[in-house]
Parts: structure tokens; sequence; C-alpha cells
């Protein structure tokens, strides 16, 4: 359906547009708004954000229709106007279009004109709208996928490759958002997100920073990979400054309850496996790293109190000379045979 404002001083022009187009507007195909002049139009615009074409005259009072169509574009520029007027000289037909008109019939009104002006604006008006839309998605789509993989996306063996493999040589770290289970509990959905989305966004900057890319949002927490040169120590970087940051924000107050955000973190090093893990058969792949040192690195995030950032012996001996660490001690990972000795990153 397309919404359309007529914009005339003329009382008996509605009586003859609903007349003359009663069986689409019957059928749900034309819907029209009236205004008597170029200020009240523009109020229908505010209150009618979904118009597709305007139809309007010249001569109006308060508001001519010249200059109405001078201020479109700041309304609502997706918006096209049709001029019907009785001044058809080529100097009004000029003016109009030089103001932005998308075309001008002349009064009397030949009504099946019209019509097919109408049609052929609102054709045009639509094709806009689907372009805006698609420049959307594809910019919503740029935020969440590498560019790298958006080109490849446009090649032939983008399908057939989609369950090919490899080793990767990287760093992963799990940071988590702690009590964040009891904010939910005391604060409006609203709060939480907004709460929420602020910490990620930190978070994310923090990481990007350092040459990380994320893997995946999970709940509260959030999961990196770096990979590279230095990537353990761009990681453990990413991991202070971070802790930094949050550590700086003002308490968060919901309810009666105030709570100091905190964060914990995880890290580990090493051969991960790196792929698209999911279901082909739904098309719902996520191109993610698994393996033993991932599993190490959510696990020793999950021991990891308000504020630590923990790491195995293994990466302490591979850390150690650039930066200071505390040792925790001897902990049971879960699903591992062996007990870890464990790290706290202090600076």
């Amino acid at each position: 359906m397309a919404k359309i404002l007529v914009v005339d001083d003329e009382e008996d022009l509605e009586l003859l547009i609903k007349q003359k187009f009663r069986r689409k507007i019957r059928e749900n195909i034309y819907e029209f708004v009236f205004a008597r002049n170029g200020e009240e139009a523009l109020e229908k615009v505010k209150e009618h954000p979904d118009l597709d074409i305007i139809l309007s005259d010249i001569n109006m009072p308060v508001m001519d229709g010249l200059t109405l169509l001078s201020r479109l574009p700041e309304a609502n520029p997706m918006l096209k106007a049709v001029v019907v007027s009785a001044y058809g000289d080529m100097q009004n037909i000029r003016m109009a279009m030089n103001r932005g008109a998308f075309d001008f019939v002349c009064k009397p009104v030949d009504f099946d004109d019209l019509d097919v002006t109408m049609e052929k604006t609102i054709t045009h008006v639509k094709q806009l709208q689907e372009t805006i839309k698609a420049i959307k998605e594809n910019n919503i789509l740029k935020m969440y996928v590498d560019e790298n993989v958006l080109n490849f996306m446009t090649h032939k063996e983008f399908e057939g490759s989609l369950l090919k493999n490899e080793m990767l040589e990287g760093t992963v770290m799990f940071i988590d958002v702690c009590s964040f289970t009891a904010i939910t509990e005391h604060a409006s959905a609203n709060e939480v997100v907004k709460l929420l989305n602020s910490l990620f966004d930190t978070i994310v900057k923090g990481i990007i920073a350092q040459g990380g890319h994320i893997d995946k949002f999970m709940g509260d927490a959030v999961m990196a990979v770096f990979k590279g040169k230095f990537h353990l120590d761009r990681a453990i970087d990413t991991a202070l400054a971070v802790r930094a940051q949050i550590n700086e924000l003002e308490q968060f107050t919901a309810g009666d309850k105030t709570y100091q955000l905190q964060i914990s973190i995880g890290i580990n090093s090493g051969e991960m496996i790196t792929g698209n893990i999911g279901s082909v058969s739904l098309k719902r792949l996520d191109y993610t790293v698994i393996g033993d040192v991932v599993n190490v690195a959510q696990r020793l995030q999950s021991t990891a109190k308000a504020g630590q950032i923990i790491i195995t012996e293994e990466i302490h001996n591979q850390a150690q000379i650039s930066f200071k660490c505390e040792k925790i001690g001897i902990v049971n990972l879960k699903n591992k045979a062996n007990s870890v000795t464990i790290y706290n990153v202090i600076e």
C-alpha cells in the first residue's frame, strides 16, 4: 500500500480524490492524508513517517508549495513530490523541478494521467526504500562479519569451503562480568541491556586496540582470540587495560543495591582448531576456535575472582619476563585429569 499526502487549499479536491480513487482506497492500494497548506503538510509529515509521496499545489496560504518543496529534504529525504497546479507555465515548472519536485501535473486535473504519474513516482520511491534497506542490512552485516569474509562470500568456492578447518597458534581470552546475575534480579530489563552493552563496548574497544577479534558474546561474557606476533603479550596487555577501565567506572545502583562493576578473566595460549562449527542443514555456522586450549581458558575464567586475570603455570613461564604475576596455588579444572597451578597477572 502507498501512503500519499495531498496538499491543497481547495476543499473540493479532497472530495474529488476520494471519489476518483475510491476503488484503490477500498482495496488498500492507496491511503490518502490531506493538508491545507505547506505548514500543515510538514506537521503531517512528522505524524506519518511512512508517507511515500506528496501531491502539492503551488499557490496556498501560510506556506506555498515551492517553500514546502525546499523544506521536504529536511523533514523526510525519502519523500518525492508531484506538483499539481494551475500554474503550468515553464517558469513555474522549472522552479518546482529545481526545488526537488519529481513531476508536474497541470490543473484541471486529468485523473488518469495523475494516476499514472503517481504510480511512476511510487515505484521510484519503493525502489529507493529497498535500496536503503539493503544498505542498512549490509552495514549491519559488516558490524558482525570481517571484511575479508564478506569479500570471500561473493566467490563460488565459499559454499564448498564451509567445512574446511585448520590449526591455529594463538591466545584465547574469556572475560566475564562479575555479579551480573545479581544485577539482573534488581534492575529493569532496559537497565540490564544498556549496562551490559556499555561494558561490552569498553571491552571490545580494548580487544580491537591490540589487534584481537571478538569470537563471540556468551551471555555476560566475551570470548576473544589473538593471533600473529606476540599474541600472548597483546592478550595480557588487553586484559590489564580493560580491567583498569572497568575498575574506574562508577558504581551501579539497582533498587536499594549498589554494585562495583568488575570483571574476571581467563587466558590460555597454544594450538587451537579453527573452523565453521554448527549445523550445515540449518545453515547456521559459527566460525570459531575449539580445543583443549579454549576449554582451559574458559575454566580458568570460571575459577577467577573479581578483578583477577588467571593464567596457568605454563603461560606464566612464557609471560613472566614482561608481566608481574602472583602465584595463587593448585586447582582442579573440570574434566582435567591433572591439577593445574595458576597465577594472577598483577601488572
